[in-house]
């Protein structure tokens, strides 16, 4: 008894803390659904049915979305439809995993990728449907300064501190990325699933990313579906000499037990690649040990890396970059 309460008290902490940190400031709906959950018996026993995993809030909501075209309106609405939709709620669950795409963190990415010696070979840990492979498809302004081709994505951006502002996009020769369920952008319900993941009030990330699936589908990357220790090493090997091979990522090592985040860090430094990394500033325990002063508690924040060197915090979906020191010598 004493371990299933401990499970439904971690169950009722997870969805709060989305509810109060996660949400609040950025989607108001999803703040007050996930407090609803946290309240509600009947819906928390429905996800103590589910593996460990598969009981996130990101998940339940993204599915409740892609099974009704929509979210629902209030708790009452979310109670009904898990409740009297248990197999199909069930079965997405099961099948689907958060794998949130989102174009506009190439913003961030860019001026690294630029400053590194070209073509590049891209390689997306965690790729989803890769749309993040694409930074030089992408137009982006820079406080005012406008870089990249003509394009359907256009990525605005704020910036502070030393770092640079590219004056190009790179050349990019080769585009590949594992996951564990790669997502197909030219397949509709695949995208359909990728924007029922996009949050109430979002209504720009969900056009941005119905553009940037047109671009990949036009021009589609090479993805694997693998455990991302397992496979990188064979697909490194395997992308053209004469480039600079870039193992990137956004949001996914949290999605990993700490001794597979520890495993991946040893893997990818023993490779010959260059290593950008973008996640949650704590995820990474050796970037944020390098940072020059210790972080503010703020989970709202990613921290960018280059091979393990933090140069800025940015903004989770894109669109701020605050520099730090290092970054200098980028410029």
């Amino acid at each position: 008894m004493r371990a299933l309460d401990e499970e439904l008290a971690d169950l009722v902490d997870h969805y709060r803390w989305f509810a109060e940190v996660e949400a609040a400031q950025v989607s108001p709906r999803y703040a007050e659904l996930a407090a609803a959950v946290a309240g509600d018996a009947g819906v928390l026993a429905f996800l103590g049915t589910l593996p460990r995993p598969k009981r996130q809030a990101n998940l339940l909501l993204g599915a409740l979305s892609y099974l009704h075209g929509g979210p629902p309106r209030d708790g009452a609405e979310l109670r009904d439809r898990v409740l009297g939709d248990t197999g199909r709620l069930r079965t997405t669950m099961l099948a689907r995993a958060t794998q949130t795409n989102e174009a506009a963190r190439c913003a961030a990415l860019l001026p690294v990728l630029a400053g590194l010696p070209g073509p590049l070979a891209l390689v997306e840990v965690g790729a989803s449907a890769g749309l993040c492979l694409y930074p030089d498809r992408y137009g982006y302004d820079y406080d005012g300064v406008r870089v990249g081709p003509p394009s359907a994505v256009q990525l605005r951006c704020r910036v502070t501190g030393p770092g640079p502002v590219p004056r190009a996009v790179p050349e990019v020769v080769a585009r590949a990325g594992i996951d564990l369920n790669p997502l197909d952008p030219a397949d509709p319900d695949d995208v359909a699933w990728l924007q029922a993941l996009i949050w109430p009030g979002m209504d720009e990330r969900r056009d941005r990313l119905t553009a940037a699936a047109a671009i990949a589908a036009r021009e589609p990357a090479t993805l694997v579906r693998g455990d991302l220790l397992a496979e990188l090493p064979a697909l490194v090997a395997g992308l053209p000499a004469g480039c600079t091979v870039v193992v990137l990522h956004t949001a996914v090592l949290a999605y990993l037990p700490a001794d597979a985040r520890d495993a991946f860090v040893e893997l990818v430094t023993g490779l010959p690649v260059r290593w950008v990394s973008q996640e949650g500033v704590g995820v990474l325990p050796g970037v944020r040990g390098r940072l020059p002063e210790p972080p503010a508690d703020d989970e709202s924040r990613f921290l960018l890396a280059l091979d393990g060197q933090p140069l800025a915090y940015t903004a989770p979906h894109g669109g701020t970059v605050d520099w730090l020191p290092a970054a200098a010598a980028l410029r």
